[in-house]
């Protein structure tokens, strides 16, 4: 697992996997969450994080 922080943009993308995103789906308000072709999670966006988290 990989934690990566943009403070320009703010965001936070929690990278689980490797594998390639075949789905993109915003769970809600600020959050997406990537799924691979097996629908298991390969990471979690979290958009203005500052305020989210």
């Amino acid at each position: 697992m990989k934690i990566k922080y943009d403070k320009e943009s703010d965001i936070i993308y929690i990278k689980i996997s490797d594998a390639s995103i075949s789905e993109s789906i915003e769970n809600k308000p600020g959050v997406i969450i990537d799924y691979d072709q097996s629908s298991k999670i390969v990471g979690i966006e979290i958009l203005q994080a500052s305020q989210n988290m």
